[in-house]
């Protein structure tokens, strides 16, 4: 109960809720999504980024049809 105060206090303390109703939290998850974003291009976990292993595995795929067309 203590928790949802405080979280429903947090949400109120947001400017805008007369005008922009819900839509006041909008610049929240565009700020998260780029940060999202930023993070899958540069940040390395082992020696791949998100996009090293999306490139490999679309390559794989376009290889593997191409294999299945020719045969």
């Amino acid at each position: 109960m203590l928790v949802s105060r405080r979280l429903k206090r947090l949400l109120q303390m947001v400017p805008g809720k007369r005008r922009f109703g819900v839509y006041r939290f909008l610049p929240f998850f565009f700020v998260l999504g780029g940060a999202m974003e930023w993070f899958m291009i540069n940040v390395r976990i082992g020696k791949e980024t998100f996009y090293d292993v999306y490139r490999r595995k679309r390559s794989e795929r376009q290889y593997e049809a191409r294999m299945e067309k020719s045969e």
